[in-house]
């Protein structure tokens, strides 16, 4: 099996640190398993190093300075592997083999990065390469980097691209658990998890894999996320499952959506949960939900239009704070995905623009992390899914 095991900062935060992460390194190697390694810097160095810098340094100046710490790192990983017996080489940017490659801007030169690692991994029988994570260098061999959380770019990004079966992420948690264990009780790990789900929750906020890593995932190839101090590195923690797909998608059934009016009532604590019961408790399904300072929509299939207006009217009734309902039908749902959005400035502009300039009206767009979800007029349903695609 080939594997590309990449180590948190924290994971290295100390010598004997470490010799734990170089431990499991040759356990795994000496099982007869194919191993690279992607190192961060240890500790907060970068933090620091950053902290450091009260000068004006200009761009490679301060990709220079920064990328002390994962410099330092893979020799010192390096190093314990070689104490160890296992044939070990680290790999910098600068040097003739270096994989990663990047234009001016940090954006990965897809094509040339893949042709690098694939050299790289046909010397994994002989050798485990140890990689600085974070940082690249462009065509020029100055040094670039892949942005916050690039050690997990690096380590997914090379993991694809270098034919792995599985990546680890190492860290400093228990893979990826039902909630903050250092805010509420019984926080337990979950086992596995779709990519969709993780990236959603990277991207508000949780701190297990950089979503920037996770475009990377394919099929293929498993990504896990293991504790530093669990006994081995091919088992435990969370299992990402699944990968990213580019879909535009016309929903096929007609929506409707009703909208419930009320003075300030984002600031009403548990409207929103009150009218969402209501209509579960009558198994009205809910598509999609708006809401502004004084009005929540819900999008649902026309076919319960007539219930849920009902539901939710009793609803308005019997609160004061609610006003007023009303229904609007014949609408469509086009709905564009991918792993990629996120990192894609201006892709909420891209979908939208073009139904606008064809005087398309747009009643609601709602994002997520992974999605786009655009509501247009029924009848021209078809005109706005071409031209998205085309924008596309």
């Amino acid at each position: 099996m080939r594997v590309v095991v990449k180590f948190g900062g924290t994971s290295l935060g100390s010598g004997e640190r470490i010799e734990r992460a170089a431990d499991s390194i040759a356990k795994v190697a000496e099982q007869g398993h194919e191993v690279a390694v992607v190192a961060s810097a240890m500790g907060s160095t970068t933090d620091e190093l950053l902290g450091d810098i009260e000068f004006e340094a200009d761009e490679a100046d301060r990709a220079e300075i920064v990328s002390m710490g994962e410099r330092t790192s893979v020799r010192m990983l390096k190093g314990a592997l070689a104490a160890r017996g296992i044939e070990a080489e680290f790999f910098e940017p600068g040097e003739e083999e270096w994989p990663v490659i990047t234009d001016e801007y940090g954006e990965v030169d897809v094509e040339e990065t893949k042709k690098r690692a694939h050299a790289l991994a046909g010397r994994m029988k002989d050798v485990v390469p140890v990689i600085t994570g974070f940082i690249a260098a462009d065509e020029g061999g100055n040094t670039t980097t892949l942005g916050r959380g690039g050690s997990d770019t690096t380590a997914v990004m090379l993991g694809k691209y270098m034919d792995a079966d599985e990546v680890i992420i190492v860290t400093d948690v228990e893979g990826v658990m039902t909630g903050d264990p250092r805010v509420v009780e019984g926080a337990r790990n979950v086992g596995e998890i779709s990519v969709d789900e993780l990236r959603n929750l990277s991207f508000r906020g949780a701190e297990v894999v950089a979503p920037s890593a996770l475009s990377y995932k394919d099929g293929n190839m498993d990504v896990r996320v293991v504790h530093y101090q669990h006994d081995t590195l091919l088992t435990g923690g969370t299992s990402i499952e699944g990968e990213f797909e580019k879909l535009i998608d016309l929903q096929e059934n007609t929506l409707c959506c009703v909208t419930v009016a009320g003075r300030a009532i984002r600031n009403q604590a548990g409207i929103l949960a009150d009218l969402s019961t209501a209509l579960a408790e009558e198994d009205i399904n809910v598509e999609a939900v708006s809401s502004g300072m004084d009005s929540i929509t819900f999008y649902l299939d026309t076919a319960v239009a007539e219930d849920a207006e009902s539901v939710l009217h009793e609803q308005v009734v019997d609160d004061e704070t609610l006003s007023s309902i009303t229904v609007k039908h014949d609408i469509a749902v086009i709905r564009v995905t991918g792993g990629s959005l996120p990192n894609q400035p201006g892709a909420v502009k891209q979908v939208i623009d073009p139904i606008s300039e064809a005087h398309i009206n747009l009643f609601d767009v709602i994002t997520s992390a992974t999605s786009i979800s655009v509501f247009v007029p029924w009848e021209d349903r078809e005109q706005a899914l071409g031209l998205v695609q085309d924008a596309l």
